[in-house]
């Protein structure tokens, strides 16, 4: 299973995280057919350039959207940016390092119209659709106005359409297993857009990090380093903040920033894979309790086996009063806690559950069939730390083979050591 994990210490914008994705990799042709088809739809006046940019001494991918009219992507003047005093009127857009263009604004039903109209996947029009929603939203919040009102007089910029298509273009070619988005570093101070000076993050951003349950991390970096767009757009694809403890990198994409602050200034994006190889992590789930009967408890433990646990045991305990009761454990994938939990409640009569995630050893083993005399045994190889290799015959497999030829167990393993030495 590969994993795409985002690592946002730099921040994270629209333009940041295309170019990460191009340099992992992701089909540019697709891209660039999507962006072109934006040209006969009233997005005109602007070429998309894929390249390479310096950022802290490493070269990286670099996105650029270019207007007709401003073509060099960079920030005139970083100070209305920290919010001290300038005698400029600058309107600042939330991608490409500050650009300072003029837009017609529109309303989230005209964007919907472009993307609908795009040469793209529906499942690609429909993360574009849900970036553009999550933006919405946490506008109208910010504004007291409804989603309807809103116009994206910023991120409805033909710069930022064109990142948040190509986003949700790119994302749909990887089309990872899941991804890792752990936090999203900040800066600090001010920054003047549209509505006059405004303190880091932003009311966009920080509604959205809110309404997502995504983690800002504070930095003493001077300036924004998360934008709306790229808010939104980790809020949309992020599928866990949980990043394995060992995992091995199979290719890494930066993706270049626009702006000259101090952070390594590119966004990082991986794709891993988890090393499974020495340790794993299983859920212990367990309960006391004191009225319930053996074969009710009997039958819990079926339905449970039957539900995926790996193991349900029981331990005599003394509770409350003295009285005779049982410990439920239940050992399980993390996965199954919920259907796992919803039993235990269903069929006894308690009425609260223990959760604890364990780190557990796990030695390499895989499955392989064995012929003997008397049919072919299930065996499951291990593979010990010093190289010992240990093979052990499945119970169910012996026990099928002891019926079909009405010999005691023991007889059969006996006869499967002799001719295989597995025992």
């Amino acid at each position: 299973m590969s994993s795409l994990y985002l690592d946002c210490n730099s921040g994270i914008s629209g333009d940041m995280f295309v170019a990460s994705l191009i340099g992992l990799g992701a089909d540019t042709s697709r891209l660039l057919k999507a962006i072109d088809s934006l040209k006969g739809h009233h997005v005109e006046g602007f070429e998309a350039v894929i390249g390479t940019r310096v950022r802290s001494g490493i070269v990286c991918t670099d996105f650029d959207v270019i207007l007709d009219k401003e073509h060099d992507g960079h920030d005139h003047d970083m100070e209305y940016l920290h919010g001290h005093d300038h005698e400029h009127s600058h309107e600042h857009t939330h991608e490409h390092g500050g650009h300072t263009h003029s837009h017609d604004h529109r309303g989230l039903h005209d964007i919907i119209h472009i993307i609908d109209h795009a040469d793209m996947s529906s499942s690609a029009k429909d993360t574009a659709k849900k970036i553009f929603d999550i933006i919405a939203e946490a506008e109208s919040k910010a504004h007291g106005i409804s989603m309807d009102e809103v116009h994206f007089h910023e991120v409805g910029a033909v710069d930022s359409i064109v990142d948040i298509i190509s986003a949700a273009v790119l994302i749909d070619d990887l089309d990872p297993d899941e991804v890792i988005i752990t936090d999203l570093s900040e800066g600090r101070g001010t920054v003047r857009c549209a509505h006059g000076l405004l303190s880091i993050p932003v009311p966009a951003v920080a509604n959205i990090v809110a309404d997502n349950g995504i983690a800002l991390r504070n930095t003493n970096i001077e300036g924004e380093l998360v934008t709306p767009t790229g808010a939104a757009i980790a809020a949309v694809i992020r599928t866990t903040d949980k990043l394995p403890t060992k995992y091995k990198i199979i290719k890494t994409g930066l993706g270049a920033g626009k702006r000259d602050y101090e952070a390594p200034g590119f966004l990082r994006a991986m794709l891993i894979e988890p090393d499974e190889s020495e340790q794993d992590k299983i859920l212990r789930l367990e309960t006391d309790i004191d009225d319930c009967s053996s074969e009710d408890l009997g039958f819990v433990a079926e339905r449970l086996f039957e539900a995926g646990a790996r193991e349900v045991h029981f331990s005599p305990i003394y509770m409350k009063k003295s009285r005779p009761g049982s410990e439920l454990v239940v050992i399980c994938d993390i996965s199954d806690k919920e259907k796992l939990e919803k039993i235990i409640f269903g069929n006894t009569t308690t009425i609260g559950i223990r959760e604890i995630i364990c780190e557990r050893t796990i030695l390499k083993r895989f499955s392989e069939v064995v012929e003997f005399s008397l049919g072919k045994v299930d065996v499951k190889t291990v593979i010990l730390p010093d190289g010992r290799v240990v093979k052990h015959p499945e119970y169910e497999s012996l026990r099928s083979i002891a019926l079909s030829n009405d010999l005691p167990i023991q007889e059969v393993r006996n006869i499967l050591a002799k001719e295989t030495q597995i025992i």
